[in-house]
């Protein structure tokens, strides 16, 4: 595997975070604008994997009606895109696959929405998609028909999207995951306490770090930090727990050796604030998720909206009809 330094992943994929909030923005908006103007955010994508967007709405009453048809906000798109990194490590899990098949698949499916909106491509759809590329790439088959079947989808939906999600990956599909580096940094870690006789707190501490690690994923640290500073800051807080070094004197260690252009207070600073993200980070429950769920479903498919008020309407009336034929009074003011 090439060097992270010269890879497509440190030039092209390591943003700061003004860069992140402007593209978040960016993509939301395109969405809610495509909500006003053609009453749909829903983009069909084909076998081919060519785009059909919705047609502009010339029913001046329906576009009035659609107008009202709320979208998501940024932080609804968050939370339910951390939702979904959550449903891939379910889905990873249940069919066992390797850490970094989920690593990787996360990361995916951070850079797609990168370019657009969760009310665009249902996250769902996507998940599965970047869930199969992944496997693809980490030389770790699985045919799209099994996946849908493991967890009850229609694999169709998998392939139809996978140009899609190639494309908006702009086919950088290499990918370095934080848990490769824990593995290398633990060896050094052996070397450098001399720990010939610690064998299993070392063992406890990688095995820890690597589950701070699938916490980290959920954050926006893979795309702000290099993978080799999330896993010190995996390992930094999984010492926390076993004690097993004096952690700032083994950065110290690091940065004399490496020759690295930065400081050592520089780089616990960037771990400080990988640790924030990770307090800062709101994992949201199925109940949690149900109101966004619902306003994503309006802005794909608004004719459901109509739908539930003709369903609220049928119950009225059918509430209103049985209690006059009982000669109860009705709900409704005369």
């Amino acid at each position: 595997m090439a060097d992270f330094q010269t890879s497509t992943h440190r030039a092209k994929w390591i943003f700061t975070p003004n860069e992140l909030v402007e593209k978040y923005k960016v993509s939301n908006q395109r969405a809610i604008k495509m909500l006003k103007e053609y009453g749909s955010t829903r983009i069909e994508v084909s076998a081919d994997g060519s785009l059909s967007y919705p047609e502009p709405q010339l029913d001046a009453t329906k576009v009035e009606k659609r107008s009202h048809t709320k979208p998501l906000s940024i932080e609804d798109e968050q939370l339910m895109r951390v939702f979904y990194e959550q449903k891939i490590q379910e889905v990873c899990l249940a069919f066992g696959f390797p850490q970094k098949i989920q690593g990787t698949a996360i990361i995916y499916f951070k850079r797609f929405y990168l370019q657009w909106s969760v009310m665009e491509h249902h996250p769902k759809n996507i998940m599965l998609t970047c869930i199969y590329a992944s496997c693809k790439i980490e030389e770790n088959h699985v045919s799209a028909e099994e996946l849908g079947k493991g967890i009850q989808q229609d694999h169709q939906v998998i392939l139809n999207n996978e140009m899609l999600v190639l494309q908006s990956l702009g086919f950088d599909l290499i990918v370095y995951a934080p848990y490769r580096s824990i593995e290398g940094f633990v060896d050094d870690i052996e070397d450098f306490c001399q720990a010939n006789d610690q064998l299993e707190m070392l063992k406890d501490l990688k095995e820890t770090a690597k589950l701070e690690v699938d916490r980290i994923l959920l954050t926006d640290a893979p795309l702000l930090f290099p993978p080799g500073q999330l896993a010190l800051a995996a390992l930094r807080r999984s010492n926390e727990v076993h004690g097993v070094l004096d952690f700032e004197r083994y950065l110290g260690s690091i940065i004399s050796r490496q020759q690295s252009m930065h400081t050592s207070s520089e780089l616990i600073e960037s771990l400080n604030l990988i640790y924030s993200l990770l307090v800062k980070l709101k994992m949201p429950s199925s109940d949690d998720m149900k109101p966004i769920d619902r306003k994503l479903r309006y802005c794909l498919d608004p004719s459901l909206q109509d739908d539930k008020k003709r369903e609220k309407r049928s119950k009225h009336k059918s509430k209103k009809s049985s209690s006059e034929k009982h000669g109860l009074p009705s709900s409704t003011p005369s």
